[in-house]
């Protein structure tokens, strides 16, 4: 299987059974978060969107990425963490997620960290004073925890308004 292809392993799972997994691992404000290295394209500075009349507030708009029209995320909005200032440290990842190519904006990229199975918690329940259906895990390492994001699950949700009826518009 080629490196370009968009079939990947589901999330939320080990992609081999016992190995390690990949996660790239981000900044928003205080805390830190991690995606499946799989689904990323690419890591680039904050360009210009183009804004979307009448989109939600998060989708900051579209860029032209050599020819392909990527809608473009502010996670900080998205996760309610308040506006970010954007400077030259701020950066947008684009992820490849159900064969569409999404941007999101973070207020930087930290490393990309090997968990073990071992180190994934599950997510913690939060009741009604928090949404976690985009957690997969809380990743432990030495004395930081990364908050592992269900990346895919995140893009694909009618709240997004990035496909029309779920995955039949990927076809």
């Amino acid at each position: 299987m080629s490196s370009t292809t968009s079939t990947s392993p589901p999330t939320g799972h080990a992609n081999r059974v016992g190995m390690p997994n990949e996660f790239l691992t981000f900044t928003l404000g205080d805390e830190e978060y991690g995606v499946d290295i799989l689904k990323v394209q690419e890591i680039r500075g904050y360009d210009t969107v183009t804004k979307i009349p009448d989109a939600p507030e998060f989708i900051k708009g579209v860029i032209n990425l050599r020819g392909t029209i990527v809608p473009v995320i502010d996670m900080r909005l998205k996760f309610r963490l308040g506006r970010a200032e954007y400077d030259a440290f701020t950066v947008m990842i684009i992820l490849n997620v159900a064969g569409r190519v999404v941007g999101m904006v973070v207020d930087g990229v930290s490393d990309v960290m090997q968990l073990t199975p071992e180190q994934i918690r599950p997510a913690p329940e939060f009741g009604s004073a928090m949404n976690a259906r985009y957690i997969t895990g809380l990743g432990a390492l030495d004395d930081r925890m990364l908050i592992l994001v269900d990346i895919e699950k995140l893009m694909m949700a009618p709240d997004m308004a990035l496909v029309d009826g779920g995955s039949q518009a990927l076809q």
